[in-house]
């Protein structure tokens, strides 16, 4: 049985054979109508668990139609139908969905929530998101990057903004497959200081992205910040936006990712959202297809 809690914790060759597998699942699938069932069916008879204590739309989405695409069936629970960790410790209930289900994708807040699914439950549990981090997005970034430009070992990504939980699986990532990592943004907005010493962090936009094959950013604010704290970080924020001029300093045939869902012209301008560096879109679809293979390598199938 193979959790799939962080790109750190998980081997950098089976990092690599999900990375494979997804892109052959997905050429497999060129050409078919979105509701036809792969050829290959791995998940028949199988259920999944897909548990929500955050709302999502690519995430809830793209977990649902995988697993139908395999053949199998998902079980979607809110966290006002789980109330996890309210009345039954998160210990219990894990040991209580493994009795029904096969494997269990969780969508949470805190990481310790995830931790305490994953130690106690007889079957796999996939992290679909936390605080702290958010793996199977930076699988998907990886699949994408390796799709246009080639192996990503040895290239420069840059990530211009906050340092969140997707930079925090960006910084995971960079040992594993071997790619430098800069980080620029405000001083106050910096990375937890435990993924420093793997990455570069240049205050200046513009130095940073100097010769970087991939520039990254996310949303300056989350649905659950106050007015408040939107303001701020707009303030903080403002001279980091990804825009024509920045990526100009990129290489010409830099990549431009966004996890979604974006604010446009604030963290990045419509311009380079919809330019020929951006290839976001790809990025969302590669959800699907990389989490498709994670849960595969989850279940040994």
């Amino acid at each position: 049985m193979n959790h799939f809690l962080d790109i750190h914790t998980t081997d950098p060759a089976d990092l690599r054979q999900m990375i494979d597998h997804a892109r052959t699942m997905k050429v497999a699938r060129q050409g078919r109508p979105k509701g036809t069932p792969d050829d290959d069916q791995p998940l028949s008879g199988r259920m999944v668990a897909l548990i929500f204590e955050k709302p999502s739309t690519r995430t809830r989405v793209s977990f649902d139609v995988g697993v139908r695409q395999m053949g199998g069936e998902t079980m979607v629970l809110s966290g006002t139908d789980m109330q996890l960790g309210h009345g039954e410790t998160i210990a219990d209930t894990a040991r209580v969905l493994s009795r029904y289900v096969d494997l269990i994708m969780i969508r949470t807040f805190e990481e310790q929530t995830l931790l305490d699914m994953a130690e106690h439950a007889s079957v796999p549990v996939i992290n679909g998101l936390t605080n702290r981090t958010h793996p199977c997005q930076i699988m998907a970034d990886i699949m994408t990057f390796e799709e246009h430009n080639g192996p990503i070992k040895g290239r420069k990504v840059v990530w211009s903004g906050d340092g969140n939980n997707v930079f925090a699986s960006f910084a995971h990532a960079a040992p594993q497959f071997g790619f430098d990592l800069t980080f620029t943004g405000p001083a106050p907005l910096d990375p937890e200081p435990a993924l420093h010493g793997g990455i570069t962090i240049e205050r200046d936009p513009f130095k940073a992205v100097e010769g970087a094959d991939l520039v990254v950013t996310d949303t300056w604010v989350s649905m659950h910040d106050p007015q408040s704290a939107r303001e701020r970080r707009h303030n903080q924020l403002r001279g980091y936006q990804v825009n024509e001029a920045l990526m100009a300093r990129a290489k010409p045939d830099a990549l431009f990712m966004h996890c979604l869902p974006a604010h446009r012209d604030d963290e990045v301008t419509s311009a380079v959202m919809d330019g020929p560096h951006s290839v976001v879109f790809d990025e969302a679809e590669n959800r699907l297809h990389a989490q498709k293979s994670i849960m595969r390598w989850c279940l040994g199938v």
